[in-house]
């Protein structure tokens, strides 16, 4: 029920009165560990990540400016494949930061880092890579650019997601 009430409260109040950043800045968004959110082991539990991680990213495109014009395009976000490592626990009642930043794209999809920091603590790295959709076809990643006015080439992706992505490609491969 939390996440419902985070997100009723992103759409909102936050989006109204966040800040402003561009294509390829970071954006921050903080939030507080619940009760809810933790597990047996009391820390924030593994399936709670992604759940912010959507905020976090919604959050991202508004902040970036182009969260209404997607949704007026119709486009929806989609995750094709995250990745995390998890470095430290949140315990209850922790505040923490999601910072979330476009690290580049290929021909077909967009990869995002995302992070969980408190006090100078890293708590998780996730790599996301996905795409956006419309009326049941992907939108060309030319056309997204297009859509929000960069010029200019893709940024290099960071060697860490050169190597997810192969590793990507090797699990279709096998899996084929």
């Amino acid at each position: 029920m939390n996440l419902y009430f985070r997100l009723f409260w992103l759409f909102v109040w936050r989006v109204r009165h966040c800040n402003s950043i561009g294509f390829l800045g970071t954006s921050r968004i903080a939030y507080r560990a619940l009760p809810c959110d933790c597990d047996i082991n009391f820390h924030v539990t593994n399936s709670r990540y992604p759940a912010f991680l959507d905020l976090a990213r919604t959050y991202m495109l508004a902040e970036m400016g182009f969260l209404n014009r997607f949704i007026k395009l119709k486009w929806m976000p989609i995750v094709n494949a995250a990745e995390f490592t998890y470095i430290r626990d949140i315990k209850p009642f922790t505040k923490f930061e999601i910072e979330t930043r476009l690290v580049g794209w290929d021909e077909k999809y967009f990869y995002i880092e995302q992070r969980f920091v408190s006090d100078n603590t890293l708590h998780c790295i996730v790599h996301v890579r996905g795409v956006f959709v419309c009326k049941g076809k992907q939108v060309p990643i030319d056309t997204m650019v297009k859509e929000v006015n960069f010029e200019g080439p893709a940024p290099e992706l960071p060697a860490e997601v050169v190597k997810w992505k192969e590793f990507l490609q090797l699990k279709k491969e096998q899996n084929m």
